[in-house]
């Protein structure tokens, strides 16, 4: 079936057609690398690495780019009050965003360029910009003049005059037109620079993802992906610049994740309930963190606490309790039963049911509904006196694939805890058939410590995650 996806510019769903056939140029804007992400940077990491993955699944090879932002003025003054190197801090955050995102089980990036690897590239674009008339430099400074850009405010849906009432010249700036932006700043005493031909400086906000994706993934991409807050101005000015530069489409389409509140209120420092992922990540198994983030469509928003997490763990462990029971009723089974093929015919259509949800716009919420309308089929099925073991295995490996597809592993991070868990209730098998009944209890209270409820029955010891 046919990937729709919705396009923020259009603001419809389209067909997703590629530029070149079966090949994805993604872009995805990275952090600012100045401190630990927060949940809401994790939320289009995750997103978008789902996206990529289904992508993928579907036969098309992802050229996947997710920068880092690694010169900044936030950057400059956290490593000013560290007294460290710009570069320091940059590189420590760096490593400190690709260990916490890989717990969150997303993929290595095809390119993590770095704004600092990248200056002749943004050099050559914003000379490329002043020559063709749409730049100038004023003391230092280099401008994009926006009102030569005739289709300025098509991704934000505003008209220029309307953002004309709302701009304004800071005090220090150089601008001829308030709506003007920055792609070069000149350099203040004691900050990092580079040479330019426009004197030493560094590069504005705006104008390095547009030199990236065009290093990385050519003058115009498939995709185009961040938060909604990305929209207007980074991703507007975005297209200014690189179609005023290059004289084509920038990116075919504009993909945005919604936002993240925290107990219904926005998140903010000022009332502290600003959470990094880096210690949430600590608290709670980051698979059930990405669990939770993928149960709601990735452009609705999503009202975070610790209760929704709870709850959302609930669902996660209805979904391993089950692949448990499988597994238990799987020593049980027959190899052929009568109605085995019609059993076996109704799991694929669970999972074309899930694949036709995921090509409606990456609709993992409904996904995930459907691997729970698949979970209470299995439980229903081995509840039967015959059970088939070929309808059990095919339930247990579509359980693993639908969830490999959203980047969740039904057993890879609890793998070793799941032997863990089997040795015990050995050990335990064993001090009971040698009538040593205390070590037995003590076994069955050490799993409870675990959160692990045990059952005994007729087919021997079951367990699931309480």
């Amino acid at each position: 079936m046919t990937i729709r996806l919705y396009n923020t510019l259009t603001r419809k769903k389209e067909v997703f057609k590629p530029i070149e056939a079966g090949k994805v140029r993604m872009y995805v804007c990275g952090p600012t690398v100045y401190n630990y992400i927060h949940i809401g940077n994790a939320r289009p990491a995750i997103v978008f690495d789902t996206i990529r993955r289904y992508l993928e699944y579907k036969g098309y090879h992802v050229d996947y780019v997710l920068n880092f932002t690694d010169v900044d003025d936030k950057l400059i003054n956290v490593a000013r009050d560290l007294g460290e190197e710009v570069e320091e801090v940059a590189e420590r955050f760096i490593d400190a965003y690709k260990s916490d995102v890989k717990a969150l089980g997303v993929k290595e990036a095809t390119h993590h360029p770095r704004v600092t690897d990248s200056m002749d590239e943004i050099i050559q674009f914003i000379d490329t910009l002043i020559t063709k008339g749409f730049a100038y430099s004023s003391a230092g400074d280099v401008y994009f003049k926006t009102r030569t850009f005739n289709e300025y405010g098509k991704l934000s849906h505003q008209s220029i005059d309307d953002l004309r009432s709302g701009a304004r010249i800071q005090i220090g700036e150089k601008k001829q037109d308030p709506l003007d932006f920055t792609l070069w700043k000149a350099a203040k005493p004691g900050e990092v620079a580079w040479d330019s031909p426009w004197g030493k400086g560094r590069p504005g906000w705006h104008i390095e993802c547009s030199a990236m994706a065009k290093q990385y993934l050519g003058k115009t991409i498939d995709i185009h992906a961040g938060g909604q807050d990305l929209a207007f101005p980074h991703h507007e000015n975005e297209i200014a610049q690189s179609e005023a530069c290059n004289d084509q489409n920038f990116a075919n389409y504009w993909m945005h994740n919604g936002y993240i509140t925290i107990d219904n209120e926005k998140m903010s420092k000022s009332l502290g309930n600003f959470i990094l992922a880096h210690d949430l990540i600590e608290k709670f198994d980051p698979q059930l963190i990405r669990f939770f983030i993928l149960s709601v469509h990735y452009r609705n928003p999503i009202n975070f606490s610790e209760e929704l997490l709870e709850n959302a763990k609930n669902g996660l462990n209805r979904i391993k309790n089950t692949y448990q029971n499988l597994m238990h009723r799987k020593k049980a089974s027959l190899n052929l039963t009568e109605d085995t093929k019609e059993w076996l015919n109704k799991i694929k259509q669970f999972k074309q049911t899930f694949l036709t949800e995921m090509d409606d716009d990456f609709n993992t919420a409904n996904a995930i509904a459907v691997i729970f309308d698949l979970t209470k089929e299995a439980n229903l099925y081995i509840q039967r006196k015959q059970t088939s073991t070929e309808v059990i295995e095919a339930f247990q490996l579509l359980l693993t694939n639908l969830l490999q597809l959203l980047g969740l592993q039904m057993e890879g991070s609890q793998e070793l805890v799941d032997k863990e868990i089997d040795q015990l209730i050995d050990q335990r098998e064993q001090a009971r058939k040698d009538r040593d009944f205390q070590l037995a209890d003590q076994i069955r209270d050490q799993l409870k410590d675990k959160g692990i409820i045990l059952e005994d029955t007729p087919q021997g010891p079951r367990w699931k995650r309480g």
